[in-house]
């Protein structure tokens, strides 16, 4: 099951996802982080894929929609502990992630 538990860090969200990002959970996922971010305006979106174990192009989706959504809002999003496929996949679509 996918889930995102999402915990504050002084000025950022910390968003911890974990499971399958297909389309249907990117849907989810991004309503639950989004209700999150424009509540908190964080100065941050941190999202931690050290729990993800597949990712499709929803995926990437998910991302780009989070770092437009953020930037309107004046923050950053970065993506972090993405396992070897995923930042591969990730790579090729130009989006850096950090150990």
């Amino acid at each position: 099951m996918t889930q995102v538990t999402i915990h504050e860090d002084g000025e950022n969200l910390v968003a911890l996802l974990s499971g399958e990002i297909d389309h249907h959970w990117a849907a989810i996922l991004r309503e639950e982080i989004d209700e999150r971010v424009r509540s908190r305006s964080p100065a941050k979106l941190i999202l931690d894929f050290s729990g993800v174990t597949f990712m499709d192009s929803s995926g990437i989706g998910l991302i780009l929609g989070r770092h437009r959504l953020v930037s309107t809002l004046g923050g950053v999003v970065i993506v972090q502990k993405a396992p070897r496929e995923i930042k591969r996949m990730l790579s090729i679509a130009g989006i850096e992630a950090r150990e």
